[in-house]
This record gives C-alpha cells, sequence and structure tokens, in this order.
C-alpha cells in the first residue's frame, strides 16, 4: 500500500468511474483497476462495488476513503512545509467556490498565484454556497469563498469582497430604458429565482426582509439551478431576475440585457472567505489567502 494507490482509490471514488479516474491520473483503465485490485488485496476486503458503468464504495471502501483523505492531505501539508522552509510555495491546495466567485472572481486570482508561485498547484470547486460550506465543514475543501454567510459555529467567515446585484430584463422589455422600477413593479412580473442553497437567492430575500416584503411577494415562474439557466431563461422571456452584475457584465454590453435598479431595494451582497476552525490551515492555504486578500 502506498499513497499513489490511495491517491487512485480516491479519484475513482470522486468520478464513481474507473474510466474517468483513468483520465484524471493519466493512466489506463486496466492499470487503475490493477493499482485497486492491489489495495483489496492489502486490506483482504473488497473497496469497491463495480455497478456496471459506475462504481460505489462499500462500507470498507467508506472507511478507506476517510483515511485515505486525511493522508494525502497531509502528504501535502508536509511538501507545503518543506518547501516553505526552502523560501517555494509548494503542494495541491483544494478550494472550493459558490458560482459567482467560483466562475468570475477566482479563476483570474488563481491564474495570477500560480503564475507567481509555479510549484503550487490549485483545485477549484464550483458548487452553491451550501455544498461548498458542507465540504469545507468535511474537509474536502480547505476552504471555500461563498456569497452569504452561514450559521454554523465550526465555520469561520471572513468578509472579502462585495458583490452588487441587479435587477436583470430582456433588452426589449417595456422597463429596459427606465432607470429604475419599484418593488411593487417587480411583484408583478413572472420571476426567475435560483435554487435553494444559492446565495445570490438569500441575498435577495435578505433585501426583500430589510425592505418589509416577503419572498411570498414575488411572482415565481421558474426555480434555476445556475446563474448561466437563469439568464437563459431572461432572454427567452421565462421571467425577469436579480443577479450579480459580474454574471452579466458581457450580456449587458453586448446589449443581450438591460441592468435596471430597484428602488427602496438594496441589492448587493458580500463574499465570504470560509474556514473549518477545527483544522490547521496548511502553509500554501496561508500564502493563497494572503494573495486573495
Amino acid at each position: 500500500m502506498d499513497l499513489w494507490r490511495l491517491n487512485i482509490f480516491i479519484k475513482v471514488i470522486d468520478s464513481g468511474s474507473f474510466s474517468k479516474a483513468a483520465d484524471q491520473v493519466l493512466l489506463t483503465q486496466p492499470t487503475v483497476s490493477s493499482h485497486i485490485n492491489d489495495l483489496e488485496a492489502h486490506y483482504g476486503c473488497r473497496l469497491i462495488d463495480r455497478l456496471g458503468k459506475e462504481v460505489a464504495p462499500t462500507r470498507a471502501g467508506q472507511l478507506l476513503y476517510k483515511y485515505a483523505h486525511k493522508l494525502i492531505t497531509l502528504q501535502n501539508e508536509t511538501e507545503s512545509v518543506m518547501a516553505e522552509y526552502h523560501g517555494k510555495m509548494r503542494g495541491h491546495l483544494h478550494i472550493g467556490g459558490s458560482t459567482i466567485p467560483g466562475e468570475y472572481i477566482l479563476p483570474a486570482v488563481i491564474g495570477r498565484y500560480t503564475a507567481d508561485y509555479p510549484e503550487a498547484k490549485v483545485s477549484l470547486s464550483i458548487g452553491d454556497t451550501r455544498q461548498i460550506t458542507a465540504e469545507v465543514l468535511a474537509g474536502t475543501l480547505e476552504c471555500g469563498i461563498v456569497g452569504a454567510l452561514t450559521k454554523n459555529r465550526k465555520l469561520i467567515q471572513e468578509e472579502i469582497a462585495t458583490d452588487k446585484l441587479c435587477l436583470v430584463v430582456p433588452a426589449d422589455h417595456k422597463w429596459a430604458e427606465r432607470r429604475r422600477v419599484s418593488i411593487e413593479n417587480v411583484f408583478s412580473e413572472p420571476f426567475i429565482i435560483r435554487e435553494r442553497g444559492s446565495g445570490t437567492l438569500q441575498a435577495l430575500l435578505d433585501s426583500l426582509s430589510a425592505a418589509g416584503h416577503k419572498s411570498g411577494a414575488l411572482n415565481v415562474a421558474a426555480e434555476m439551478g445556475s446563474t448561466t439557466a437563469v439568464i437563459q431563461g431572461i432572454k427567452n422571456k421565462v421571467g425577469l431576475s436579480v443577479l450579480s452584475t459580474l454574471a452579466v457584465q458581457e450580456e449587458l454590453l453586448a446589449g443581450h440585457l438591460r441592468a435596471i435598479p430597484v428602488a427602496g431595494l438594496k441589492l448587493q451582497r458580500n463574499f465570504h472567505l470560509t474556514i473549518n476552525k477545527q483544522r490547521t490551515l496548511s502553509p500554501l492555504c496561508k500564502s493563497f489567502f494572503a494573495y486573495l486578500r
């Protein structure tokens, strides 16, 4: 048993497939299967159930997965600490971002960071705020940048940026040339919301509550699971929505959509750097935080 085989085992479980894991580690599928067979022989039990094209960990596999993650994390921390001793940044950092910071902010930051520290590797997972905070709690991600606060006391959150939201309508909408609309106007039109767990949705609900309005006043026409889907829904006249200006910048510049302020509604939210206070941050993670700030 070695750490390389454990790393392959983790890839198989995370991807749910031998072939996908093989692509990720640049090996053939038979070689990946051979490594898993070696692990099963070493531990004397089946670790993975083969379910056609998909796989799932057995109970023993679930236990190994938990500790394999700890060993790989410790390996990365060891690499980072020793590199830091020599004045370098080296290792593999796993971070997460909710939709807006994950798609519109972090890629550029990661690009500049890895250009300055070429021996550092950063993996970025993207999900809604609820998913990212759950993975930070589980230790799958070392940190996350999300668009909403959490009430979980095991997490520490630091405000790092402000995001402006706006009411977005099609370019040929009857309000397209207006300077602002009222909240009552918004309630009268079909509206698209993001899924529960989205930071954008939470920011909208908080803004409505602060203005003395209930979310039930919205005329919800559809609920969509991504910002991209909401944008397409607006363009195809499903309804209006409130989105981050970062997410619709290109569509606004191209003239496909219009952004309109809503009188009496403070449409903004903060992005929060999120960590698990029960876990020790790696030197690489601390370095990335300093860079991000």
